[in-house]
């Protein structure tokens, strides 16, 4: 073990000594309690109480329940006020001081937005982590795994190495606790991952000269285990874990959950989901689970009809997740070859090429001249576009004539003024339309470029456009925006189980990284509260 190494080792544990964390998700940890809580909405986000710090050993506050909970005047709510702290949700912050220019508002927001192991009360459901890291914002008090990339485009641009280091370091101390990176930092995200950008981040780190890729190899081959753990055992037509194994024997992936209970951070919600599904009660919830695996919690994407109990994200092969393998088997092949292992990069480089022909015959649909995902279950794509058709793209995996094809697609059915379209349907859920999101709007415009697409320019100058046109009237930037002006005016995004975050941290570093490529655009010259 090198020096650095045994470092990283070692805060690690005088992290977890510092904040132990329950090993027990807070259901498993509180039982009838959390089911009270929850179904009783003692609570009015479902998620405060999973993320609430016990005052004393949970073990003592689940006798106290059971002791107390049959006597005459039980208050439920006032037990849980005697018994946990709730989380601090730093609102009052995201505010920027009138007249500050939008850029200096981001730099300004990553050292609101850190979080540093010492914070991490005990034995809640926090996973503690060696390094400081960098949240989303408002109700998202923890690391999240694919918003964490976005987030580093912008602290590259901030010049904030700090904090890219102590990230790097904290995405391989998951992978080597865990066996892969969870949703999220918390005890109730470890059954799921999230888009695996691990591989992206690495080739970040090294652009920004903060550590070689090679020293990620060991992570990167655990990550994709992980994701490929149950593709050996699997015959032509059969499903497991992340794994599908076609009729004519290729593999795709597909994304998971390890549990089908309803989600601890959304329990009423998921319970009232599934009550209007004729389907039973748990493949429901595996779906739900699945479907916040991927990121797009949630989308018609996913769905049958606009209806969320419609749910069927394990039956749906995704465009974006399939890119991204490829793209971690090719990085896998070209640094073991690197490091002088020769028989893993050709097996890398085998299963590289073998995903790139299966994503060009399942995925690329010629009619459509775009991506799709496929619905294996049905033997037939998802006919509706999105913006998750780009990440071939982002990563490479298009060829010349898809990649124009693509983006004539795109910009026939997903532009919008302010931005790129999640999809093309409006649904009542956050990650259709009329909503953009930062994460998509960069994957297009970074794809766009490495093909030499003039949409990329467009979609980044309307969304510095959007961001910048709400932020001059709020003084703030959002989790998402509306992309078609509401009576003239640019607002946040609706949609999806919880209120309009402000923040926030992706927002934050698409903007930055923008901001930085175009130096000339006026969002660089936009003052907070200021038309």
């Amino acid at each position: 073990m090198s020096g650095a190494e045994r470092e990283r080792h070692e805060a690690a544990a005088r992290a977890a000594q510092a904040a132990p964390a329950d090993p027990l998700t807070p259901a498993d940890r509180y039982r009838e309690l959390f089911e009270a809580v929850q179904l009783g909405r003692v609570f009015e986000d479902s998620k405060t109480f999973v993320d609430c710090a016990p005052k004393r050993a949970p073990e003592a506050i689940l006798q106290a329940y059971r002791r107390e909970r049959g006597q005459p005047g039980f208050d439920l709510a006032a037990f849980v006020r005697a018994h946990f702290a709730p989380p601090r949700v730093h609102r009052s912050h995201y505010v920027s001081p009138p007249g500050q220019p939008l850029r200096e508002h981001i730099d300004g927001l990553w050292d609101v937005l850190t979080r540093h192991p010492a914070q991490h009360p005990p034995h809640g459901s926090l996973l503690p982590l060696p390094n400081a890291y960098v949240v989303p914002g408002g109700r998202f008090g923890e690391l999240y795994y694919w918003d964490s990339y976005f987030t580093m485009l912008g602290l590259a641009e901030s010049g904030r190495g700090d904090l890219l280091r102590a990230m790097a370091d904290n995405f391989a101390y998951l992978i080597d606790a865990y066996g892969h990176v969870p949703n999220g930092n918390r005890s109730y995200y470890l059954s799921r991952s999230q888009p695996p950008v691990f591989v992206l981040m690495v080739e970040l780190f090294e652009r920004h000269g903060i550590c070689k890729a090679l020293r990620y190899l060991p992570q990167l081959r655990r990550e994709h285990a992980f994701w490929t753990a149950d593709a050996g055992a699997l015959r032509p037509g059969e499903a497991r874990g992340h794994c599908v194994r076609l009729e004519d024997g290729r593999l795709l992936n597909r994304y998971w959950d390890a549990r089908d209970a309803p989600r601890e951070e959304a329990h009423l919600e998921d319970v009232t989901t599934a009550r209007r599904s004729p389907r039973p009660a748990r493949a429901v919830y595996r779906e739900l689970r699945a479907g916040a695996a991927s990121g797009w919690d949630f989308s018609s994407r996913w769905c049958d009809g606009d209806e969320l109990s419609g749910i069927r994200t394990t039956a749906i092969l995704p465009v974006d997740l399939n890119a991204l393998l490829w793209k971690l088997e090719a990085q896998i092949a070209l640094l073991s070859a690197a490091a002088g292992d020769a028989a893993q990069a050709a097996r890398f480089r085998a299963l590289a090429q073998a995903r790139r022909e299966t994503i060009d015959r399942v995925l690329w649909n010629a009619r459509a001249g775009a991506y799709l995902d496929y619905d294996f279950e049905r033997g037939a794509p998802r006919e509706a576009l999105t913006a998750a058709a780009a990440m071939p793209l982002y990563v490479g995996a298009a060829d010349p004539g898809q990649a124009a094809r693509t983006g004539a697609a795109l910009r026939a059915r997903l532009l919008r003024p302010g931005g790129l379209d999640c999809t093309e349907r409006v649904t009542p859920e956050q990650w259709d339309s009329p909503n953009g999101w930062a994460p998509l709007q960069w994957l297009a415009i970074g794809g766009l470029r490495r093909y030499g697409d003039p949409l990329a320019d467009e979609i980044a100058s309307r969304w510095l456009h959007t961001v910048a046109n709400l932020y001059r009237r709020e003084s703030k930037l959002v989790e998402k925006y509306v992309l078609v002006p509401q009576d003239g005016e640019i607002v946040g995004g609706g949609g999806g189980e919880y209120p309009l975050q402000d923040g926030f941290g992706w927002t934050n570093g698409v903007t930055r990284r923008l901001l930085h490529e175009d130096p000339a655009h006026p969002g660089n010259r936009s003052c907070a509260g200021r038309r």
